[in-house]
């Protein structure tokens, strides 16, 4: 079974890091969170989807602590969300503890879905936006 979802992982990530990300980081209405790169130091753009409420973004990453953008905010949680094509500024936390799959009712649902779809380790991301 972790062999199957291994496979899934790799094959989902290639997908989206290949093809996906790089259509959709350029269409305008796209919500982006900007990371920096835990090896190299620079602006990591990762297309999202999420919601403001307040001063506050909220997304679920399909694959918790094995996407790429969560190891970068493990690393630096300082970060830019892309909302309705304006950068804000946000310190980003990981909340394993918060129940993915209900916050993911919360969120817009065409992503959401996707998330659910494809994701196996839901984990929750709340962006403190400055």
């Amino acid at each position: 079974m972790a062999r199957d979802q291994d496979t899934r992982h790799r094959l989902v990530t290639t997908f989206q890091r290949r093809v996906a990300n790089p259509l959709t980081r350029r269409l305008p209405g796209q919500m982006l969170i900007e990371t920096t790169g835990r090896v190299s130091g620079r602006p990591r753009r990762t297309p999202v989807g999420g919601r403001r409420i307040g001063d506050t973004f909220w997304l679920v990453s399909e694959f918790g602590l094995a996407s790429q953008y969560v190891r970068n905010i493990k690393a630096s949680p300082d970060v830019r969300v892309r909302i309705r094509g304006r950068w804000y500024h946000g310190v980003a936390h990981l909340l394993p503890q918060d129940d993915a799959r209900a916050r993911l009712r919360t969120l817009p649902f065409f992503n959401s879905a996707a998330v659910r779809a494809l994701g196996d380790e839901l984990l929750t991301i709340r962006v403190d936006l400055a």
